[in-house]
């Protein structure tokens, strides 16, 4: 694993309700290990389809998938970022799927996180076939997996207010995934990073559950 020793917190992440605000309603981005876009897409079963530079430049296409297919395959754009891919999903939920990634984490990393239009969210760390740490960031102090527990310095130095009680902050909860995301890869997602990354985008198809 990298990253752990960070600073970056929710407050890093604000940028992207101001600048990718249709993205922040509805997504799920991924980060995956030690493998290229191409191997990460075939391993996933994808059908590469188009070429485009910028995350906004995966909202149109996503979109007109779910009108054409009704959300099945799935339409994702993959980039790489240094030793990293970086999946970016408009709508979708592909890098939260335990059937498709749990088989992709075998000898890698996955760092991903959800949210939907109705605000269900969800955060999960996978590594060489384990689920490792689950949890909404809605809900951070519920938490399941193999090392359910093992970053909670480093979840509330992100943002999240573990307490369970109705006094606790959830103000920056998505912004706080994006910045746990960030301590746990090394991987510093910025605007100009945003604009400037060259998408692979293709069709997955779901797996069976």
């Amino acid at each position: 694993m990298t990253g752990m020793a960070g600073t970056t917190t929710a407050d890093d992440y604000v940028w992207l309700r101001e600048q990718h605000a249709s993205l922040m309603t509805a997504y799920c981005v991924t980060l995956v290990r030690e493998i290229t876009p191409e191997r990460l897409l075939q391993e996933l079963g994808a059908v590469e389809d188009i070429r485009v530079t910028g995350v906004g430049a995966l909202s149109e296409p996503s979109y007109d998938s779910w009108d054409e297919y009704d959300g099945d395959p799935l339409f994702v754009g993959v980039a790489a970022v240094g030793d990293w891919s970086l999946m970016v999903e408009y709508n979708g939920y592909l890098g939260v799927t335990d059937e498709a990634m749990l088989p992709v984490s075998h000898g890698h990393t996955i760092v991903s996180h959800f949210r939907n239009v109705n605000a269900v969210d969800h955060f999960n760390w996978y590594e060489d076939g384990d689920i490792r740490l689950h949890f909404e960031p809605l809900f951070p102090y519920a938490r399941n997996g193999s090392h359910a527990d093992e970053l909670l310095t480093e979840m509330r130095e992100s943002g999240f207010d573990l307490r369970e009680d109705d006094d606790r902050d959830y103000q920056q909860h998505t912004e706080a995934a994006f910045a746990l995301a960030d301590r746990l890869t090394g991987v510093h997602l910025t605007p100009e990073l945003f604009a400037s990354l060259e998408f692979t985008c293709a069709l997955v198809p779901l797996p069976p559950r």
